[in-house]
């Protein structure tokens, strides 16, 4: 969420950033509008609430003179309508001044590159060499199907499309891949494992920018509790300190979250029907960070840096991008995204996203620290990075590792959670 404050002294500019987004912003100059008649409306209560306050003390005085109180009386109910009236029209006007921001983006990142889409994010670079085959390289779906490693017919009938139901040795890749990633981020990297609910409530959805914008692409319950299911370990990680202030000594904090996540997918309609790429249930290794504002773009760098470690030890070619300010995420200022490369599409695929939300989140979530106990209390800055996308990491490994045979090399760091060295 913008400051308020920020918004009103630094308008135009905000607006002219904003729009790099690609979007029309100049409905925040409604802002100021609304502002000032805010302003006026709590001066006119308060010269009303005075009035009716001194008219009060007469009716004693007009009592014990034996004088008719009724204009006395009129004249309250008339200053208490109007108090009313004013209270309604302030209640409605900071509604509408927190809905305007509510569905305003963060600002992009003085630094990123400005482009439309992202046909013109930057390549940052590339690592690892693309396989060489003598033969056709099979897509995921093949490979997993003919293995018996993936049953989308049966997932189907127990769910709906873009379900999948992992089988064998499918599982355990899976599952191999889930641990694998969870031991390298809390042992050799330092993040503190967490455990999550898959389940979370409409203020944690709002803290973290899921909702009002995006609410067609989560799964919510029927339930009177306005409840959803989790679209990513970001939502209940950064929730968890949600109106707290977070003691210094305690910053930077480091989580490690495995979640299945639940998304609707309502904007890619017709996208990656086929395989496991985008599907309604995934699975997902998530790394959250709060930290001080100073440290965030150093903690981005270092984030980063952990999700391509996890790529470097599969031994899977990759490359990381910059996004432009038209394909950034609704509530981030910064955005990397990991691309994994796919054999069968001859090209890279998201596997992972490293973003910096700066304050925007914290603000949406009142998550504040103090540098000492008599300060003022700030915001946070919150990130949150891919560590990996589990099924896409299966995928880039069945389509890398195929052999010529049909049966799948495993990778060398995963073979004590397998308990094989092929899939076949």
């Amino acid at each position: 969420m913008l400051d308020l404050r920020k918004v009103k002294k630094e308008l135009e500019p905000i607006i002219e950033r904003l729009s790099l987004r690609g979007g029309d912003f100049r409905y925040l100059r409604e802002i100021i509008t609304l502002d000032q008649e805010r302003r006026d409306i709590i001066v006119h209560l308060e010269q009303l609430k005075a009035a009716k306050n001194e008219t009060s003390k007469k009716i004693g005085l007009y009592k014990r003179e034996g004088k008719d109180v009724r204009p006395i009386l009129e004249s309250i109910e008339s200053d208490k309508e109007k108090i009313s009236s004013l209270d309604q029209r302030l209640k409605s006007i900071d509604s509408t001044i927190d809905e305007m921001l509510l569905n305003t983006p963060n600002i992009p990142h003085q630094e990123i590159p400005v482009g439309k889409d992202e046909s013109e994010n930057i390549v940052i670079k590339k690592v690892g060499d693309l396989p060489t085959f003598d033969f056709e390289p099979k897509p995921h779906y093949e490979i997993g199907v003919n293995l018996g490693l993936f049953d989308f017919e049966r997932a189907t009938k127990i769910a709906s499309s873009r379900f999948v139901v992992y089988k064998g040795l499918g599982a355990r890749l899976e599952r191999a891949l889930i641990s694998f990633m969870m031991d390298l981020h809390t042992e050799k990297h330092g993040y503190k494992e967490l455990l999550l609910p898959y389940i979370v409530n409409q203020d944690s959805m709002t803290a973290t920018g899921q909702l009002p914008k995006f609410a067609e692409d989560a799964f919510k319950l029927i339930d009177d509790r306005h409840l959803y299911l989790n679209p990513t370990a970001e939502v209940p990680a950064i929730n968890m300190h949600r109106n707290e202030i977070i003691p210094l000594e305690e910053l930077p904090i480091h989580y490690s979250a495995f979640t299945t996540a639940f998304r609707q997918e309502a904007g890619s309609a017709g996208r990656d029907t086929r395989g496991i790429i985008r599907l309604h249930q995934f699975n997902k290794v998530e790394l959250i960070k709060f930290t001080t504002p100073d440290d965030s773009y150093k903690a981005l760098d270092a984030m980063l840096a952990d999700s391509e470690a996890v790529l470097k030890a599969l031994k899977l070619p990759y490359q990381v991008i910059e996004l432009c300010s038209g394909d950034l995420g609704f509530s981030m200022a910064k955005t990397y995204d990991i691309e994994v490369y796919i054999p069968s599409q001859q090209g890279y695929r998201e596997i992972g996203s490293i973003s910096n939300a700066e304050d925007y989140q914290a603000r949406r979530g009142n998550i504040k620290f103090k540098r000492a106990r008599d300060a003022k209390p700030e915001y946070v800055h919150t990130l949150n990075g891919s560590g990996l996308a589990v099924g896409r990491t299966v995928v880039a490994i069945l389509e890398n590792y195929q052999q010529k045979d049909g049966t799948i090399v495993v990778p060398e760091v995963l073979r004590p959670y397998m308990n094989t060295d092929k899939i076949k």
